[in-house]
């Protein structure tokens, strides 16, 4: 399991890209922070769902859904695993 506190947001994103890269098949060179998910990556619902999944699998936390549907670009992942770190005020 991915300790998400331990990890600098370099390294979340360098982990983000890692897992994209490995699960739908993508250039990891190609990626960017600006990557959209939908128009640049090809990724559709269903393979946003999976990557949803993977992601709890992974980090032992859920992303809430109003949270995932949000999200557009590879810094939108990581921000959204930045924010489930981060304590609720």
């Amino acid at each position: 399991m991915i300790e998400l506190n331990e990890m600098s947001r370099d390294a979340l994103y360098i982990w983000v890209v890692d897992l994209l890269a490995e699960m739908f098949e993508l250039d990891k060179a190609a990626l960017t922070p600006q990557s959209n998910l939908y128009a640049d990556l090809d990724i559709d619902s269903i393979d946003a769902v999976d990557l949803a999944v993977k992601l709890k699998q992974m980090t032992g936390k859920r992303l809430q859904p109003e949270v995932f549907k949000t999200i557009r670009t590879i810094n939108d992942v990581v921000d959204a695993l930045v924010g489930v770190t981060e304590p609720a005020v």
